[in-house]
């Protein structure tokens, strides 16, 4: 009997290009892919819930997939991981909803950024924080980010992208929860939050979907505020200009990560 399953995994994405398969080099998706395959002997392909870029990390991921494969979900799980190279890892398995998919059921996301603001960032750091110990405001930086609460048109945060008309069917490069199948930047952040800790500042956000490059770019902004080139009442000048170039560079990936899906 076929079974709808959710494939929560976590993953460290710096040696994978991505979530998304692609031809000739290692990604996520193709990983896991290849691991269901040799265990389970069915071509399938897992769908995430959305795509991180390289680089990106995840705590929490999730990937729907059917399978005829009677294994039990428990025994799923350890033969994952047991396939996995130790950069992925499988948290659960569990059998859903014929009609549960893990990117179209998804109502909102959690990511987090994690920025290192000591001298010297320690090696074994490195690939999992942004390292700025430049000036800061960084009180200015947390005021930035209340601006972009609430709905709007995130078009000046989202990567250019002129082919995106032509990819309806998943909106290009979109990580979207709750806008499959619609072509606006409309996007409703529900929080957005600095945490200080002794050596990092942390940024989370929460919202119905997040278009691609959207949190980095949001973060490329708001340090732009926070070393002075841009004040905090841009930001909403930002948000009504519609257009990448109004707003910040993009933020490096290593320091971003996928907390969490809700459904």
């Amino acid at each position: 009997m076929r079974r709808n399953l959710k494939i929560t995994l976590a993953y460290d994405g710096s040696e994978f290009h991505g979530w998304q398969i692609q031809p000739g080099v290692p990604t996520v998706q193709g990983t896991l892919a290849d691991c269901l395959q040799r265990i389970t002997g069915e071509d399938v392909l897992p769908q995430g819930s959305g795509r991180t870029d390289a680089g990106v990390h995840a705590l929490a991921q999730v990937a729907s997939v059917q399978l005829e494969s009677a294994i039990p979900e428990k025994n799923l799980v350890i033969a994952l991981n047991d396939a996995l190279p130790p950069s992925v890892r499988v948290n659960s398995v569990e059998v859903v909803r014929d009609g549960f998919h893990a990117r179209h059921s998804a109502k909102a996301k959690t990511y987090r950024y994690r920025i290192y603001r000591g001298d010297i960032c320690p090696p074994f750091l490195a690939r999992y924080v942004h390292h700025d110990p430049y000036p800061m405001d960084e009180e200015s930086v947390i005021r930035a980010s209340e601006q972009v609460v609430g709905t709007h048109d995130f078009t000046s945060f989202a990567a250019s992208d002129p082919d995106r008309s032509a990819r309806m069917e998943d909106i290009a490069h979109d990580d979207s929860a709750s806008h499959s199948g619609k072509l606006d930047n409309v996007r409703t952040i529900h929080s957005s939050l600095w945490a200080r800790t002794k050596d990092e500042l942390v940024y989370t956000v929460r919202g119905d979907g997040f278009l691609h490059h959207m949190v980095r770019n949001l973060i490329g902004t708001f340090l732009l505020v926070g070393k002075g080139s841009l004040h905090i009442g841009d930001v909403p000048t930002i948000l009504e200009a519609r257009n990448r170039s109004a707003a910040g560079p993009t933020a490096a990936a290593c320091g971003l990560y996928l907390v969490s899906v809700e459904y």
